[in-house]
């Protein structure tokens, strides 16, 4: 079959048009997004279901040549899902709407390779929320933004695939009802590495909040970035399979930890012989510790290829549903920080800075890695580092980044024709310390610590240019 994706002229009339509107209509009001995320963890538990391409595959991630002819449940009942979560007192379902080979399991008219052209012909997102409203549960979709089909990947990427995402998401947000939570995977992870500026995060994140203003966007590869700190997602997410693990002792971000039933995501012929997890050991290791510290966890159960969940699964759903019971609202959650959505303009730009140490030179204070670290010489006493923007710009927020907290005072400044100007003055809060004010111009940016508990380490300085 021909690959292709079809963003064709009418399709762009529509999408412009589609703008005009948007920019002439008052945007929808949406909720707190501290009261959003409060109840995105007071949902506790729910259900992830990996059902796309790779469920008619050996491997999670498909070829990306695969027919649409091979998806082919041919028992599909989303009545089952809906009702295995009920049975497990789970409170949400998330379907993957499209994974990384670019197969869509809804009617798109963004692209051939969808559903309707495979022998099912059925719209297996509208079956999936359909179903699991009817039984009182919240729906969340799951979106890839790497589409190797589609060569939406590094190096590859246009302002055609940027156009087919928002036009994939459009679609989503408005023809399935209120969606809750849109998780999205691919993006910014050292697999598929397609950054937030080759396809701009901002742009995508105020795409959504305009179609629908309650619904959380979460971006699941988030383990680079620091656990103190919401960057690039309103709910901080944990792949545990990935060796990512929520520190249930010190979290206190809206949270989300996820976990296959069994060894893989996607359904395995031999899943119906092994057995799945042991439901005692999901709840005394994963639900209730999680709900303690604001974290949601998200059980993936993969309906097999006549499209319907196995056996054992669906005992070990309703074995936990006997012992557990989902009692609603968790504690209050803390204030958090909006999240940082922006593009970093400091990011690999120039630096300057106060001796430091031979192996933690000032440019590792800005290379995107918040594992690498410029840390002051222990004989300054008066430690600084200096970013150059490259050019006089706007921007209305700093982000300072230690690996781990030495800091006790600074002042930030920045440089606007050759003057030096005074920004602000603050006692650090902890590792990750996030600074808004009103917009101002420069083209360098300089931090001055002025106490510290022990030679400096900043792992990244960010700083960044906010849409209001």
């Amino acid at each position: 079959m021909k690959k292709q994706f079809i963003i064709s002229l009418g399709t762009g009339l529509l999408l412009l048009l589609g703008s005009i509107v948007h920019a002439q209509t008052a945007a929808p009001k949406g909720k707190d997004l501290h009261a959003l995320q409060q109840s995105f963890v007071d949902l506790r538990f729910g259900m992830f279901i990996h059902f796309n391409i790779p469920t008619f595959m050996q491997d999670d991630w498909a070829d990306p040549d695969a027919l649409p002819a091979i998806f082919n449940p041919t028992k599909l009942n989303c009545e089952q899902w809906a009702q295995a979560a009920r049975s497990a007192n789970m409170s949400y379902g998330c379907l993957t709407t499209k994974h990384h080979s670019g197969f869509c399991i809804w009617n798109t008219k963004t692209t051939d390779y969808n559903v309707m052209n495979s022998p099912l012909k059925r719209d297996v997102v509208k079956e999936y929320t359909d179903a699991f409203r009817a039984k009182g549960l919240k729906v969340m979709l799951y979106y890839s933004i790497l589409d190797t089909h589609h060569k939406l990947r590094p190096g590859c990427i246009t302002k055609q695939h940027i156009q087919m995402i928002k036009a994939q998401l459009r679609e989503l947000l408005t023809q399935y009802g209120e969606i809750t939570a849109l998780i999205i995977d691919g993006w910014d992870a050292p697999w598929s590495r397609i950054s937030y500026d080759d396809v701009p995060f901002e742009e995508i994140y105020n795409l959504i909040k305009s179609i629908q203003p309650n619904c959380l966007v979460m971006d699941l590869n988030a383990a680079k970035y620091p656990a103190e700190g919401l960057f690039y997602t309103d709910i901080k997410s944990y792949e545990q399979g990935a060796g990512q693990h929520i520190s249930t002792a010190t979290n206190r971000l809206p949270a989300l930890a996820c976990l296959p039933i069994n060894d893989a995501w996607f359904w395995k012929p031999y899943f119906p012989s092994q057995p799945v997890k042991d439901p005692a050991k999901l709840i005394a290791d994963d639900i209730v510790p999680y709900n303690k510290a604001w974290c949601n966890f998200i059980l993936n159960v993969a309906p097999n290829r006549e499209g319907l969940i196995d056996d054992n699964a669906l005992a070990a759903l309703k074995t936990i549903g006997q012992s557990w019971k989902n009692e609603g609202a968790v504690s209050p959650l803390p204030a958090v920080e909006a999240p940082i959505i922006s593009t970093n303009l400091a990011k690999k730009q120039a630096t300057a800075g106060s001796w430091s140490n031979d192996m933690n030179i000032m440019d590792f204070a800005n290379d995107d890695n918040f594992r690498s670290t410029w840390q002051s010489n222990p004989s300054v006493k008066a430690p600084w580092l200096e970013v150059d923007l490259n050019k006089e710009q706007g921007f209305n927020m700093i982000t300072i980044v230690e690996d781990k907290p030495r800091i006790k005072k600074y002042r930030l400044e920045y440089n606007l024709n050759g003057e030096w100007l005074p920004l602000l003055s603050s006692e650090s809060k902890g590792r990750v310390n996030v600074h808004r004010f009103n917009r101002v111009w420069g083209n360098r940016i300089r931090i001055l610590i002025d106490t510290y508990s022990e030679p400096p380490a900043i792992a990244e300085l960010g700083v960044y240019n906010e849409r209001k």
